[in-house]
């Protein structure tokens, strides 16, 4: 096996955790920058070292992307495959981030998988595929709209006599806690799908067996490339997540941000199926705006979010598929 192709995969897939961390970072933070809980470097930095924390919770969403997604492929072609995957993925991350749509970096990297897998003839675990992805894809924004929605309700219900200033004070200091959940979440779930990657870039070049733990190196290398492309921060996907929904207030912000870990934190221990943060917390959001009154929330926004979703997965197939025939082309 070249050497040289490891290196390059591997690379490539901590570029692709880079892209990831600066397309989500909005995910953990959004909301209790959008309710001026934190300043924007504060909510990064906090955001970036749970990140850190969070990846190094658990291995079953590695466990499922590394082995229950695709037949890990052979050889070289193996290889093309694995980098052709992070290639679709990491084309629909740039572009969703340049238009602000809060699209989901896992399902670019699970439509990526797909993609290259059936243009470079390695089987595709279908039940894995539906199981794992398309049906979480479609549960997790229902449970997201709906226990924001009821999250919200209960806590305009406890606070009903609360003086407003004090309780909006109590909630700010409360949605410190909240985001630092939401980011740790976040790295529970995204950091291990790339090393789902990385483990099988190392079975098919040999050096892991397959069914070996993940290897501490490439825990800590996914960590920190989260990190730091949470730290750089995504802008435009936060001005989209914090205020083009809905305005939000503290309490709102509060309650969408421990709607969204629970339910990543629920999946990852509970089901080891990888979910995607962004479905989560932007469902979360417009249920907690929905208690406000239904038009509160900008549904049109939404709409475009929504549809972002569903194309996400065979764009990234596509453009993976097309990035494999040209690596079959020129290098294998």
């Amino acid at each position: 096996m070249d050497t040289f192709a490891l290196i390059l995969t591997i690379g490539v897939a901590l570029f692709f955790t880079y892209t990831n961390g600066f397309h989500d970072s909005a995910n953990a933070i959004a909301t209790s920058v959008s309710t001026r809980a934190l300043t924007p470097r504060a909510a990064l930095a906090m955001a970036a070292v749970m990140n850190l924390a969070g990846a190094f919770l658990g291995s079953g969403v590695a466990k499922t992307v590394s082995e229950g997604l695709i037949e890990t492929p052979e050889g070289s072609t193996g290889m093309g495959i694995l980098f052709a995957a992070l290639i679709g993925a990491i084309v629909w991350n740039l572009i969703t981030w340049y238009f602000g749509l809060p699209s989901s970096s896992s399902h670019a990297l699970f439509g990526g998988m797909v993609g290259a897998a059936l243009a470079g003839g390695t089987t595709v675990y279908w039940h894995g595929v539906v199981d794992k992805i398309v049906i979480p894809m479609f549960v997790s924004p229902v449970v997201g709209l709906i226990a924001g929605y009821l999250v919200m309700t209960a806590i305009m219900w406890m606070f009903r006599r609360a003086n407003p200033h004090k309780a909006k004070r109590g909630f700010r200091i409360a949605q410190t806690v909240s985001a630092a959940g939401m980011a740790l979440g976040h790295g529970l779930q995204d950091a291990q799908k790339t090393m789902g990657i990385v483990v099988m870039a190392l079975v098919i070049a040999d050096v892991e067996d397959y069914g070996d733990p993940i290897p501490v190196w490439v825990k800590i290398a996914c960590a920190v490339m989260l990190s730091l492309g949470t730290y750089a921060g995504g802008w435009r996907i936060m001005r989209t997540l914090g205020r083009k929904i809905i305005e939000l207030d503290p309490p709102q912000g509060f309650a969408a941000e421990t709607t969204g870990a629970s339910i990543m934190f629920g999946s990852a221990f509970i089901f080891h199926a990888p979910i995607s943060t962004t479905h989560v917390i932007t469902s979360a959001i417009m249920g907690v705006g929905a208690t406000k009154r239904v038009n509160a929330v900008r549904w049109g926004v939404a709409k475009n979010i929504v549809l972002g979703w569903f194309i996400t997965m065979p764009a990234a197939a596509l453009v993976a598929a097309a990035c494999f025939g040209l690596v079959h082309l020129i290098a294998l």
